[in-house]
């Protein structure tokens, strides 16, 4: 995991007023929706967010709350206005995480003999039960060296591009995750990671089928080529309800199911096999 940090440095220099007006403007509202959604006068508002006037802290986290700011921005706003962080940034190996350490690895392992992964904001592997190691292969050995980021891992041609068989429509289901993910939290990092994915060539071969018209799946399918056949996934994602620790905020565990009975059986006789 990252070193944790409470959002000071860079962050600390901006006025308060100017990350309430970019996240206002991130989430498409006027100052008369963010004033009503709030429950403050317009004019209030208006005076915060231009520096006139000096929120509390009830008032930062308030904002902060209505607009949906995650945890680690949260934290940057706080210090903005003066005030301390309040949320944690803990390793996933600190003592006070031991419980949602268990969750995890528990989700993990019963989720076997199918493949599931723990991934961190920025899609960095964290932790995957045995049955992913059999999926994980690259001919860049880079790819594969800690900490190996999922999505680079997925789309470089020089790793597991060549074996998904709907490579197109995976790349833009992904994508739309990315985009998604850099709208909720306007992360720089995966802004950049987005536009080097977005770079990346398309190995020979790749399948032309683009998403159009009627899709008549009920869920985007992975379909990944072993020397054994087709392995054909449906992917869930899990994350925690309610936290209050940033690092947990920002965790997922991606879980991936059969969609059928070959790959049931396939990924059950995988299991079996030693590496």
């Amino acid at each position: 995991m990252e070193t944790p940090s409470h959002g000071k440095g860079r962050a600390a220099a901006r006025p308060f007023g100017d990350h309430l007006r970019q996240w206002r403007q991130r989430r498409r509202m006027s100052q008369l929706d963010l004033a009503h959604e709030a429950d403050v006068s317009t004019r209030h508002l208006s005076f915060v967010e231009n520096g006139r006037s000096v929120p509390s802290r009830e008032m930062v986290l308030r904002l902060a709350e209505r607009l949906d700011v995650p945890l680690r921005e949260r934290n940057a706003m706080l210090v903005a206005a003066g005030y301390a962080p309040m949320y944690r940034e803990r390793p996933l190996d600190d003592p006070a995480l031991a419980a949602a350490r268990e969750a995890v690895a528990l989700i993990l392992k019963r989720h076997e003999p199918f493949p599931a992964l723990a991934i961190d904001r920025r899609w960095n592997l964290v932790a995957a039960n045995d049955m992913v190691a059999h999926l994980l292969m690259a001919d860049d050995p880079a790819l594969l060296a800690p900490p190996v980021n999922v999505l680079r891992l997925s789309l470089h041609p020089g790793g597991l591009a060549p074996r998904i068989v709907n490579l197109r429509q995976w790349r833009e289901h992904l994508f739309e995750r990315l985009r998604q993910q850099l709208h909720a939290t306007g992360d720089s990092y995966l802004a950049a990671l987005y536009e080097e994915l977005h770079a990346y060539p398309l190995p020979p071969g790749t399948d032309d089928t683009k998403l159009e018209g009627e899709l008549l799946g009920v869920a985007m399918p992975l379909r990944f080529r072993m020397p054994q056949g087709v392995l054909t996934f449906i992917g869930t994602v899990t994350v925690f309800g309610t936290p209050l620790d940033v690092t947990l905020q920002e965790l997922a565990v991606e879980t991936f199911f059969p969609a059928d009975a070959h790959s049931e059986r396939m990924l059950r006789e995988l299991a079996a096999t030693p590496r």
